[in-house]
């Protein structure tokens, strides 16, 4: 498959196409001390680059197609994953997938969105996005994870809830609204962690936890750049102000305190080193549940509530 580049990584590329082809010849040439010249350079350009994205920049590495999705993390992550499948009432929705695995000493449930790479894969997940289904399956193993008493991880990674008339036929709405109420009252730590994009209910769904983590190439918001330029300017043409207005990245949502903490990437974005990404976002996960399981029941769902309540309160 090409590797997809975006119009901001091409600086970056072509030095890294013009090493590759030098060291193609490096056996007959002494190429050596240009070789090292230009990866200094690549090092200084990425630290430039990437500590100056915009907000519109961050929402395309969000949606990378490279980037690592919920499977990539559990896999790299965990040990011992068993996938749970179906709400046990209609069928099983393969834009949402979980099941218990062990991150070093954690029994955990891990439930998150999931896309595919091409388009076979991205029909069969939905690209990433749940029918009412997904969400009842979701909220299933929540609660099997509170009948065992272990801890809830959600990954979210989805465009939206799929808006489809047979979703709403299935009642879209109310399996949203019926998650966000259960989630409150679980009795066992939830760690939520958005992993990509973070669109409206769809990602909300699986939302409600005790801390909310964000890797630092994501987005997070009621309405994508793009819906809210079509919305606001009758056109797609203005998603790069819609951003910047929207807030949407990890450290504007910090600073508004909708999330409790950012989670660092590998330089260059997830998508430049899946293992990398996986062991950064381990070590940040087991410092979280480190805190969170020596908490009581109550004072779990205490935590969730005030924190939630607090959410589009000012004062003037």
């Amino acid at each position: 498959m090409a590797k997809t580049v975006l119009d901001f990584e091409k600086p970056i590329f072509e030095l890294e196409a013009k090493i590759d082809e030098m060291r193609k010849f490096s056996g007959s040439l002494d190429l050596e001390k240009e070789i090292v010249r230009i990866e200094e350079k690549v090092k200084k350009l990425k630290a430039n680059l990437f500590n100056d994205l915009t907000r519109w920049q961050r929402v395309q590495l969000a949606r990378h197609p490279d980037r690592p999705y919920t499977l990539d993390y559990v896999y790299l992550m965990t040990e011992n994953f068993v996938e749970l499948h179906g709400d046990r009432n209609f069928k099983d929705d393969k834009a949402i997938v979980g099941g218990f695995a062990k991150i070093d000493n954690f029994n955990v449930m891990i439930i998150g969105h999931q896309k595919g790479r091409d388009t076979k894969s991205n029909v069969f997940r939905n690209f990433g996005m749940p029918n009412p289904e997904g969400y009842r399956k979701a909220l299933r193993l929540m609660k099997l994870a509170e009948k065992f008493n272990k801890p809830v991880i959600t990954m979210i990674d989805t465009p939206g809830a799929f808006p489809g008339l047979e979703a709403e036929e299935r009642g879209q709405a109310e399996a949203i609204a019926r998650n966000l109420f259960e989630m409150s009252k679980l009795r066992v730590p939830i760690l939520v962690i958005i992993i990509g994009e973070g669109a409206s209910g769809g990602a909300l769904g699986i939302g409600v936890g005790n801390r909310i983590l964000m890797l630092e190439n994501c987005w997070y918001s009621v309405i994508s750049p793009e819906s809210c330029s079509s919305i606001l300017w009758r056109s797609w043409e203005f998603k790069e102000q819609a951003a910047e207005a929207l807030k949407l990245t990890a450290p504007d949502l910090l600073e508004q305190k909708l999330i409790d903490r950012v989670v660092p990437e590998p330089v260059g974005g997830a998508h430049t080193n899946h293992k990398e990404a996986a062991i950064l976002l381990k070590k940040v996960i087991v410092e979280e549940l480190s805190y969170l399981v020596r908490l009581k029941p109550e004072k779990l769902v205490e935590n969730r509530l005030e924190k939630f309540g607090k959410m589009g309160q000012f004062v003037e």
